[in-house]
Formats: structure tokens, C-alpha cells, sequence
């Protein structure tokens, strides 16, 4: 290896051009070896192997010459920068009117909240600042609250992502800084103090790049095949504690009580002849007039239609008793999601489907995007990405057309639950904090090259990107607060109608 600064023919000095073009060589050779996240592939070629995983982890570290690790730690600011609330009220365009102030409200209620509902804020942030060369699958919106628990079709509990309306393909470290950026805006909520925040922080950042590194050798049938059941989630540099052991068990066995037949107990009133219907809980859950009824159910009969034959066949022993509009989340208020009630064999034989609108991903304006036929359908792109990023899924996921709108089709209750992080402090924190890195990691290895991922990330002894991307969060955490008291103030001055009632 030449010293830097003198030209290897002549021991000359080397012109900084000269340095910029060995450098882009590097990054253009090892570029060249990082495995392409997601094409559509009519056909497949299994004649001529990849680059080994050694030679690709080495590209990746080779990346590190083009953004340092350093380079993440700086959020760009500008007074180019966008109003906030501009962004925001840009991406009510097409929404259900009468709940957008519901939908303010719930973004006022908290910098959390807000956190959720803005994620066209921080695509816009994150799109200024560095931007490496190996992308995946991303999610789009993976903070916290984006994390749970849901059940597998063996009838494991397992812990994965499990919100995929903003997935696309773009860098793998934009996901890891809203995951980042979300636990210190939920922490600072919580009181949690800030010598501890950044420990967590440090954790999550962490979680992702241990979790890479012990992805980066193994088979791409063992990475994909990798789920976290709440019984065993031990990550890589993380042992679950006693403690944070106990929350796990708690709402694995609320979880377990979520299905079918408790939704319907809970949702469902009988009708004067003996059927079910929705029970109505304005604004939350409303039935819907005749015509949208009727659209909904032929939505769901092209929706079986996306479905594979097997899971089809089950789908024909059911049909619909009844279709309601359902208020879901944060940042989904104000698009169309439905509810459709389903019997078969029987009126206690209850399935519930979930309908939701599928719009324009946030980072859409920035990011390619993901290819075609996906790019077409936001409801194909969103359940494509789904079954991309999940080791296990639900079987019923597909997508159709409602009055030429987008949308996908997944069950209502499926041992659905939620782990309390928002809330929790100290140890739990911690932990928590580095499992969704790890999960994190494990969702974007399906897709991408774990093994450049890894090179660039380094090994377990390296902190500098663990502390940049730390430093960052604690930076965007600043940022967030002040979108808040902007989005506060625009609420005050009349700007923007918020619902008396958040929490409705």
C-alpha cells in the first residue's frame, strides 16, 4: 500500500485529483462486488455463483473510504430545509378530511407521537446527509413502536418488525438511524436521563452490527429461515435479563389471548336475526353504507386472487357478514383502513381481515424505489416487502384495488402484541435497545449483502460508527423537539385543526 499523499511510479507528490480518482476506482471496484438488494428476476441464473463472502466483506470495508464512519454522526441543517408542518400537511393530501384533526391531534399528544406521524420529516433529514452504496429492503419507519409481537402460522409468538407501509429500497443506515433516533426521542419522554439514552442508543447500534457480523458467513437458507420466537431471544452480544424476561412472558401471554374469537366478543353485537355484526365505537370503528360495502367484498374477492391456491381454497369456506372503517396508528389516520368480519364453518368460526389503503412511501421522493411490477401497486409493494423482511409472516397477506385506490389485505388479530419499550428504563432499555438493532439487522440481511454490510460496519471491537450514529439520534432528538413545539404553535395559530380527544 502507497503512503498516502506521494504517486506509487515516481515517489512524487500525488495531486488531490489524483487521490479523488484511486479513490473512486476503489469504491467503484468493490461497488462492483456488493450483491444488488432486489430485482425481478423471470428467471434465475444458477450456473454462475456470487463473489465468496469474504471477498464481498472485504468490498465493504474498502466502502469505508468513501464515507467514514464519522460521516453519520453529522445532521445536515440549512435554511433550505423545509417548514416541518409544509411537509406534514403534504402528506394529508388524499386522506379521509374529517380525520385529519384526529390525526393531528394524536401526532401533538407527545415528541413521540409526533416522531411517528412526521416520517416525511425525516426522510427529507435524512436524504441531506451521507448516503452509502449497498442498499436493502428497508423499511421506511422502523422506530419503535414498529417492533411486536404477532404470531407465526405454526402458532409460535414471535418478535419482529411488523409495520411495512413506508418499505422501499434505499441504505440500510437510514433505518437504523430512525430505529436510533426513535429510542431517544422515547426515552427523553420518559424521563430517561441522558448519560442512559446514550447507552442505549450505543446498544441498538450495537445489536445491528454484531447481528451483521454473525450473519455475514452463514448461508443465505439459514439467514432466511432466522425468526425470533419470544421464547428464545437470545441476540448476538445480548443474553435476555430476568427482568426484561418477565415483560416478554407478560405480553407473550396477552398476546396469546388476541384471536379471532376475542376480537369478536369484543367488536361484535348480534343482529335482530341472530347474526353478527360490528358493534360502533365513533370515530374509531364505523360500518360503512351499502355501496362501500359491496366495493370492500369485491376488493377481497381480487384480493384472494393474489393469494397462493392452498391458502385460496381455505379463503373460499368463509364469507363476508359485515364490513366496518376502522381509525388505526399514528400516521396512518386519515387513510382508508377497513375491517371485514368473515364466518365459516360456523357463526363462531370468525375471521377478521384487515383492508388498508397503501400510499406513497415517505422516502419515495428520494429513493428509486423498488422495482417493477411492486412499484406500480402500493399494496403489492407493501406485502412484497413484508414477505421480504420477515423470517415468518401471515398467510393471508395480498393486496387489491377499491374504486381504483390501493390497498393490502392482512388478518386483524393474529396473537398481535406490543413490548412496552416506549416506557422502560435501565436495564430493559438497554436490552430492548439492542434486540431491535439485532432485529433489524436480521430483516435487512434477507435482502441485502450481509457480508459488505459487515465489512463496512466493522468487527465487535469497533465503536466509531456505533458512536456516530448515536451521535446523530441525540442530534435528531433536538430537532424533533423542535418540529413539536412548530407543530404545537401551527395548532395555536389555527394553522392546522387538531380533535379535542386524542385518545379517541
Amino acid at each position: 500500500m502507497e503512503r498516502s499523499g506521494h504517486s506509487p511510479e515516481d515517489g512524487r507528490p500525488e495531486s488531490s485529483s489524483s487521490r479523488d480518482d484511486r479513490k473512486d476506482a476503489v469504491v467503484e471496484a468493490a461497488g462492483q462486488a456488493v450483491l444488488e438488494p432486489l430485482a425481478d428476476f423471470p428467471r434465475i441464473d444458477l450456473r454462475n455463483g456470487v463473489e465468496p463472502w469474504d471477498t464481498r466483506r472485504t468490498a465493504g470495508k474498502m466502502l469505508r473510504s468513501r464515507i467514514a464512519h464519522a460521516a453519520h454522526a453529522d445532521l445536515v441543517s440549512g435554511p433550505d430545509r423545509p417548514d416541518p408542518v409544509s411537509l406534514i400537511e403534504a402528506a394529508h393530501e388524499g386522506r379521509q378530511p374529517h380525520l385529519i384533526p384526529l390525526r393531528v391531534a394524536r401526532m401533538a399528544s407527545s415528541p413521540f407521537a409526533f416522531l411517528r406521524g412526521a416520517a416525511q420529516v425525516m426522510a427529507w433529514d435524512l436524504a441531506q446527509g451521507p448516503r452509502g452504496v449497498i442498499d436493502v429492503v428497508m423499511n421506511g419507519d422502523a422506530h419503535i413502536a414498529n417492533f411486536g409481537l404477532f404470531g407465526s402460522p405454526q402458532g409460535d409468538v414471535v418478535l419482529d418488525l411488523n409495520d411495512f407501509d413506508e418499505v422501499t429500497v434505499g441504505p440500510w443506515e437510514w433505518d437504523l438511524k430512525r430505529l436510533c433516533a426513535s429510542i431517544e426521542v422515547a426515552a427523553r419522554d420518559a424521563e430517561v436521563p441522558r448519560s442512559d439514552r446514550r447507552e442505549a442508543l450505543l446498544s441498538a447500534a450495537a445489536g445491528y452490527q454484531l447481528t451483521m457480523d454473525d450473519l455475514a458467513p452463514r448461508g443465505s437458507l439459514d439467514v432466511w429461515q432466522r425468526a425470533s420466537r419470544a421464547d428464545d431471544l437470545a441476540f448476538a452480544g445480548a443474553e435476555i435479563d430476568e427482568r426484561s424476561r418477565a415483560v416478554v412472558d407478560k405480553a407473550v401471554e396477552k398476546a396469546r389471548k388476541k384471536n379471532n374469537q376475542s376480537l369478536l366478543d369484543r367488536v361484535g353485537e348480534r343482529r335482530t336475526d341472530g347474526g353478527w355484526r360490528f358493534k360502533e365505537e365513533p370515530p374509531i370503528l364505523v360500518r360503512v353504507d351499502e355501496a362501500t360495502r359491496e366495493a370492500v367484498i369485491t376488493g377481497l374477492e381480487r384480493y384472494a386472487e393474489t393469494l397462493p391456491r392452498e391458502r385460496r381454497f381455505m379463503l373460499s369456506r368463509y364469507h363476508v357478514v359485515d364490513v366496518a372503517h376502522r381509525v388505526v396508528g399514528v400516521g396512518s389516520v386519515g387513510t382508508r383502513a377497513y375491517v371485514a368480519l368473515l364466518c365459516g364453518n360456523s357463526d363462531h368460526d370468525a375471521l377478521f381481515l384487515q383492508v388498508k389503503e397503501a400510499v406513497r412511501p415517505a422516502h419515495a421522493p428520494y429513493l428509486p424505489g423498488m422495482p417493477e411490477p411492486y412499484a406500480s401497486h402500493q399494496g403489492e409493494r407493501v406485502i412484497y416487502g413484508q414477505r421480504l423482511l420477515q423470517a415468518v409472516g401471515d398467510p393471508l397477506l395480498g393486496w387489491t384495488t377499491i374504486d381504483r385506490r390501493p390497498f393490502y389485505v392482512r388478518q386483524m388479530k393474529n396473537m398481535k402484541g406490543e413490548i412496552p419499550v416506549a416506557r422502560m428504563t435501565g436495564q430493559s432499555l438497554l436490552y430492548f435497545s439492542h434486540a431491535y438493532g439485532a432485529l433489524l439487522a436480521k430483516a435487512h440481511a434477507r435482502t441485502g449483502d450481509a457480508a459488505a454490510i459487515a465489512g463496512y460496519c466493522g468487527h465487535a471491537g469497533r465503536t466509531d460508527l456505533r458512536e456516530a450514529i448515536a451521535d446523530w439520534a441525540a442530534a435528531y432528538g433536538d430537532r424533533n423537539a423542535e418540529d413539536h413545539a412548530t407543530f404545537l404553535k401551527a395548532i395555536e395559530s389555527g394553522r392546522l385543526q387538531a380533535a379535542d380527544d386524542p385518545c379517541l
